[in-house]
């Protein structure tokens, strides 16, 4: 986005306005397809949008361009500033829980842009969803500005502004069907090129049904796991992957079972435990990519989820490629 500098304006201070062009765009498509990951950032510091005064209000973003292309879109009517803090290009609520979005930062941030010499107030404006990474206690007793909580959604801004108070509909967290096809693209751009290749390589291995059971488990853990996530049974991320990759591979381990009637009943009972503990685990594993961007979890309940999963994740991996592995000997030694 080109930003203009108003020579009325402190030069510690960027002038920014509520068009959404073409070239944001297009830099919106990239970052929900996961293109470019990195660098869809504006430059930290202070902005003003249209004709603020030193009583205008302050809001605080990320540097994440859709972070700050929907503040600003939100506020297009209304006189303000926009502190935006470095978050290294994460959206709010992410960087909250990863550390960017913080005290010290929004700190580092008052004090470099001079803003007790810009408003005479002393508050600040946070999303509500980056709660989780500001001490307000800490802020007001380092720079002497308090902290209020706007509504989770930057659209509901003007209403709020009115009364400076959010109604429970504004505080509600929603991660609708929506929300949650968004996430997609960036799944499955990430990890189209890596699952090709498994596939291949599985393909010249075990075949071409083991081959298709690594496109079906990855595709399940990307694009089958968000769209039914509210109504897969259990409350914890791992086993609500299980669940959706046994429902996705049982067809092909049944074609596995079926597929050679040669060998011996319990190899073939053996082949499809196999593929029902090492398919279902590729699946459980990559639903925890989701866990830090939705709002069925808490960065403890992640973490706790993280200790107790994955190593029943490996031991279920290992023993089924183990188990694979031994019944391709047996069949390549005539066993």
């Amino acid at each position: 986005m080109p930003v203009t500098v108003n020579k009325n304006l402190k030069p510690s201070i960027q002038e920014t306005d509520s068009t959404i062009t073409l070239a944001n765009r297009l830099d919106h498509l990239l970052a929900r397809l996961g293109i470019n990951r990195s660098k869809h950032r504006v430059d930290p510091g202070l902005y003003a949008i249209s004709q603020p005064t030193k009583d205008s209000p302050v809001f605080v973003t990320a540097n994440y361009t859709l972070s700050f292309d929907a503040l600003r879109t939100a506020l297009s009517e209304i006189d303000a500033y926009i502190l935006v803090l470095d978050t290294k290009g994460i959206n709010v609520w992410c960087a909250a829980g990863k550390g960017t979005f913080s005290t010290d930062e929004m700190v580092r941030q008052i004090e470099q842009t001079s803003l007790k010499d810009i408003v005479l107030h002393r508050k600040l404006i946070l999303p509500q969803l980056g709660a989780t990474g500001i001490a307000a206690n800490q802020v007001k007793k380092r720079v002497g500005f308090s902290i209020e909580y706007g509504p989770v959604r930057a659209m509901d801004l003007p209403r709020y502004l009115e009364t400076r108070q959010a109604t429970p509909e504004m505080r509600m967290v929603n991660f609708g069907l929506k929300d949650r096809l968004i996430l997609i693209p960036v799944e499955v751009v990430s990890l189209i090129i890596p699952m090709l290749l498994a596939s291949v390589i599985v393909y010249f291995l075990a075949g071409v049904i083991a081959s298709a059971s690594v496109i079906a488990a990855v595709l399940a853990g990307i694009v089958v796991f968000p769209i039914f996530l509210p109504w897969i049974p259990t409350c914890n991320f791992s086993t609500k992957g299980f669940i959706t990759g046994w429902v996705v591979i049982l067809p092909f381990s049944l074609l596995a079972f079926f597929n050679d009637s040669n060998i011996a009943l319990w190899q073939r009972v053996a082949l499809m435990i196999a593929y029902m503990l090492t398919f279902p685990t590729l699946t459980a594993f990559l639903t925890l990519n989701f866990t830090g961007s939705t709002t069925f979890t808490s960065k403890s309940g992640v973490k706790k989820e993280i200790f107790t999963y994955i190593p029943v994740m490996a031991w279920m991996f290992g023993i089924g490629i183990v188990l694979s592995i031994s019944l391709t000997l047996m069949n390549l030694l005539g066993g």
